[in-house]
C-alpha cells in the first residue's frame, strides 16, 4: 500500500466565506487526486507546537503556541513494478 498526504488550506474572502465554498474546494482536491488513481482515505488534523522566538538578551520576543494543519490522506495499491523495485 502506498500513501500520499496533501495539505488542505481553503481560500476564502469575506464575500464567499461559506461552508459550501470550502467543501467545493475540498471536493475538487479529492477529485483531482482520485483521477490520478489515488483513493481518498480521510481528512486529518495535525497539531504542532511552534517554538518561541528568542529576542535580545534572552527575552522571549514571541511566545510559543500550538497550531494545527488539515491534511488530506490518500492511498493506492502499489503496482508490481514499483513494489519489486522497493524491495
Amino acid at each position: 500500500m502506498e500513501y500520499k498526504v496533501i495539505p488542505f488550506v481553503a481560500t476564502v474572502n469575506p464575500n464567499n466565506m461559506s461552508s459550501k465554498n470550502i467543501a467545493e474546494q475540498l471536493d475538487q482536491l479529492v477529485k483531482t487526486h482520485t483521477e490520478d488513481g489515488w483513493e481518498y482515505v480521510r481528512l486529518e488534523s495535525v497539531s504542532t507546537y511552534v517554538q518561541p522566538v528568542e529576542g535580545c538578551f534572552g527575552n522571549t520576543e514571541k511566545s510559543g503556541y500550538m497550531t494545527s494543519f488539515q491534511m488530506v490522506v490518500f492511498s493506492r495499491i502499489e503496482d508490481e513494478k514499483s513494489a519489486a523495485s522497493s524491495n
